[in-house]
Order: C-alpha cells, then sequence, then structure tokens
C-alpha cells in the first residue's frame, strides 16, 4: 500500500466550522472517514487469511494444520504463522478534558475539535476492524473505556467522548501513568490534548510509556489566536484554569508571549523526539482530514521501518545459513 496524496491543498475539505455544525459526534467522524476514506485503506481480513505478517511459537492447543515446516527445517523448533486478524491495533486515545480546553475564538472549542478528532480516529479504526479504547483527563481520569472492536463499544465510546470539559487544571502524567498500568500488550497511543502544562511533570510517564514499547502520537491542540496572539485593543484576560485576570495591552506582551509559548512548544517537541514520539501541531481551523492524513502516514511510516528491522535479521540469518 503506498501513501496517498498530500490533501493539503484539496478544495473537497470540510471546514471545521461546517463541520461543528452536526451536532452528532458520530456523524461528524463518519462525514470527516468517509470523505477521506476511497482509495486509502483495504478492508481488513476476516478469520485466516492467505496472508501472514509474522510468527509465533507453537504452544500446546494450535492448530498443527499452520505449522510451518520449513521454518522448523531451519531452526529445529515449531512456529505457527500468525495471521493478519491476529495482528490487529489496539489503539487507545487519550483526551484532555481540562477547562483550558474550552477556548475558541472561531465559534467553537478546541475541546470540541479535539473531541471530533478523536471520533474522527476512532470510527476510522473501528472500521478496519481493530480495537480502540478511550481515557479522558482532566486534573483527575474522568472516563475509561478498554479498546474492543464490539457491537455497541463505538456508541458508547462516542457518548464519552461527548460529555463536555468540567475539569479545572491539566494533570497530564497521571492518565499516561495508569494507561501504562492497565494496557499491557504493546498499542498506539494518541494522546490530544494542548499541552499548555509544565513539560517536566510529562517527560517520566511519556519515557515509561515508551518503554512499554507503546507507538505514541502526540496532537498538541491550539487555537489560532494562541498561536498568533493578534488581539487588537487592551483588555482583561482570564486563565480559564486558574480563574485568574490580568489587564494587558496586547501591542506591548504579544513579543514575550510569543517568546514563551515557542520555548513552551519547542520542550514539548525535544521531549518527544527523545523518546521517538511522533508529535503534530494542530489549530483548530485545520481541516479534519488532514490529521487523519497525518495520523495515516505516521502508522505507514512506522510500518516500513518495522518491517525494514524484521526483514534484516531474516537476511543476515539467510547469509550465514548460505555460509555455512
Amino acid at each position: 500500500m503506498t501513501l496517498p496524496p498530500n490533501p493539503e491543498s484539496s478544495s473537497s475539505l470540510i471546514s471545521p466550522h461546517a463541520l461543528m455544525s452536526i451536532r452528532n459526534l458520530e456523524l461528524r467522524a463518519r462525514v470527516v472517514v468517509e470523505g477521506f476514506w476511497s482509495g486509502i485503506h483495504r478492508s481488513p481480513y476476516h478469520g485466516f487469511s492467505a496472508e501472514f505478517t509474522e510468527y509465533r511459537a507453537y504452544t500446546s492447543g494450535d492448530d498443527p494444520r499452520y505449522l510451518d515446516w520449513r521454518v522448523f527445517a531451519r531452526s529445529d523448533r515449531y512456529f505457527i504463522k500468525k495471521f493478519e486478524d491476529e495482528t490487529n491495533l489496539r489503539c487507545y486515545l487519550i483526551a484532555d478534558n481540562s477547562r483550558s480546553m474550552t477556548y475558541g475564538s472561531t465559534g467553537y472549542t478546541k475541546a470540541e475539535y479535539a473531541r471530533t478528532l478523536a471520533a474522527t480516529l476512532s470510527y476510522f479504526v473501528y472500521l478496519q476492524g481493530d480495537g480502540v479504547g478511550l481515557l479522558t483527563f482532566d486534573e483527575d481520569i474522568r472516563e475509561y473505556l478498554p479498546a474492543r472492536h464490539r457491537t455497541g463499544h463505538l456508541r458508547n465510546l462516542m457518548l464519552a467522548l461527548e460529555k463536555p470539559a468540567s475539569g479545572k487544571t491539566t494533570n497530564l502524567g497521571a492518565p499516561l501513568k495508569r494507561i501504562a498500568e492497565i494496557v499491557r500488550k504493546r498499542g498506539l497511543m494518541v494522546v490530544l490534548s494542548d499541552f499548555l502544562a509544565p513539560i517536566e511533570k510529562l517527560e517520566r510517564e511519556l519515557s515509561a510509556l515508551a518503554a512499554c514499547g507503546h507507538e505514541i502520537i502526540v496532537f498538541q491542540i491550539l487555537d489560532r489566536a494562541e498561536v498568533k496572539f493578534e488581539f487588537g485593543e487592551a483588555a482583561m484576560f482570564q486563565d480559564a484554569e486558574s480563574g485568574k485576570t490580568l489587564f494587558l495591552d496586547p501591542s506591548m506582551a504579544r513579543k514575550d508571549y510569543l517568546r514563551k509559548l515557542e520555548s513552551h512548544c519547542a520542550h514539548l517537541r525535544s521531549t518527544c523526539q527523545r523518546f521517538g514520539i511522533a508529535l503534530y501541531r494542530l489549530t483548530t481551523d485545520r481541516p479534519l482530514e488532514l490529521a487523519l492524513f497525518d495520523f495515516m502516514r505516521e502508522r505507514m511510516q512506522r510500518k516500513r521501518v518495522l518491517n525494514r528491522r524484521v526483514q534484516q535479521p531474516r537476511a543476515a540469518g539467510a547469509n550465514l545459513q548460505n555460509a555455512k
């Protein structure tokens, strides 16, 4: 499967403002996914397929019909072909529901945009036949649904996402620590937040999550007004989480604000790079199809890297056999 062309310049992209006018969250997700689906991803196989991606050791009770005798002849060990439907993805969406996410200058909030992106990714992953789970948080963990693929699960996940942001502060460390504790099998962790909290508290938990072998994708979601700070007149500004107010002249404060924001984002970026985590920064005026494209591109590029790593040891083993 090849990467789809970059849709950045496509005139058929749905504006987020129009998308948010659809009240039903699942319908929003369906509009985005179905508008971007055709020709991108083949349907997953159901039951045993003729294609397989790897092997696993034979254990008592396995069907001997699926033993690979060629591998046995080379290694004197029994292996079972691990078929595609046994390698399905387990995806967990970790969504920030703190009060800072309630800011919005476009007629909808960062929280609404993040919920719609989470719903879109959930719907997309579910259609592939993969399991999807959810953890929402603010200063505490609010909702948790394990990764599943069964009738009714997607609807329950959508209902959990629709709950409004009600927390105050953001505690990024607690949900990552909790997900590392309860998810034992390797999976894909997708974190959606504005990350407007001290990065130092996040580093240790991101490191632990990566050390567990999980693939991690981070979407930093910011309002365009937060990124540009193009306010006009002097006014009272209120911190959404602490409630503190401050009188500011934007023309005087803009340079210092942008410097601090860039420093904060650079810290997040370097942290992600250090742990091999993919980071995408989104503003809430960016079409959701492009965020889905980012997600797909990252998944496919990571899969290619893993395939190369698998093929290299096999090639080395073949050369050693030939040398003998």
